[in-house]
């Protein structure tokens, strides 16, 4: 069986294995055949190939899929993402796990199908584009820490809730301090949600002259981490049909991009 690029290594296997065989979980632990799996999930999301084109290398192309759809429905790719965030902090020289500030933006999607009646909807600029939200929430290191997908209608104050309320759930919470968002949340909606969540709700956005650039200080990072995460070709539309595994998809791009970090 030959290896392909995305594949994990040994030392990156090393990480994800011991967060996937949680002890204390009920059901059966995976077997040693889960790596592969999880390489396949990984090959579809960095090249964009459809679950029936999957190389036979992978095994049955249904037994990923389901996989994928498990893992996507509990939870699993948002708190891999979360625990492997905390050890890359660790890595890059940062003296806590979790972080005092993050920045929340969102990146518009066209749709590739129809999608059901709640997420492919129209949403952006002059509500003209059919499709979805994606909401990514990085910290100083620009590596991402949370991670949804929401219909294209949503509102940037309830993809900014969606997002705390992911980092509370995964402990992400505990430190924060400040978070940075954009214009698109409402000066009310900022201080609602600061109140509520107990941290500064900070609203930034260009302030310079028309049609020019100045990068904004640490808010320029989540563009970065949205470029990022578009290399995955899996991402390069919406292709899905539910926002649970639009979101499985973008958080397993993100924890291909941490884990890469991890062990470089």
């Amino acid at each position: 069986m030959s290896g392909y690029p995305t594949d994990l290594t040994d030392e990156q296997w090393a990480l994800v294995e011991p967060l996937l065989n949680v002890p204390g979980k009920r059901g059966r632990r995976y077997g040693s055949d889960i790596r592969r799996v999880f390489d396949a999930v990984l090959y579809v999301t960095h090249t964009g190939c459809q679950w029936r084109c999957l190389p036979r290398d992978f095994g049955p192309w249904t037994r990923v899929w389901t996989q994928f759809r498990r893992w996507s429905a509990n939870g699993t790719w948002s708190r891999l993402l979360a625990a492997l965030h905390r050890q890359a902090r660790a890595k890059l020289g940062r003296a806590e796990e979790i972080p005092s500030m993050v920045v929340m933006d969102t990146h518009l999607a066209r749709g590739a199908s129809n999608g059901g009646s709640t997420f492919h909807a129209r949403g952006g600029p002059y509500g003209a584009t059919k499709g979805a939200k994606r909401c990514v929430a990085v910290d100083v290191t620009g590596l991402p820490l949370a991670a949804a997908v929401v219909p294209a209608s949503t509102h940037e104050n309830d993809a900014t809730r969606l997002l705390l309320d992911q980092l509370r759930e995964q402990g992400q919470a505990g430190r924060l301090e400040l978070v940075k968002v954009d214009r698109g949340v409402t000066a009310r909606a900022a201080r609602t949600l600061g109140s509520e969540f107990g941290l500064t709700v900070e609203r930034v956005g260009h302030a310079g002259p028309r049609g020019t650039f100045v990068p904004l200080l640490y808010a320029w990072r989540v563009e970065v981490a949205h470029g990022h995460l578009l290399r995955s070709r899996r991402l390069a539309r919406s292709f899905e049909n539910t926002t649970r595994s639009a979101s499985g998809w973008l958080q397993a791009a993100a924890v291909a991009g941490v884990l890469a970090v991890l062990t470089s």
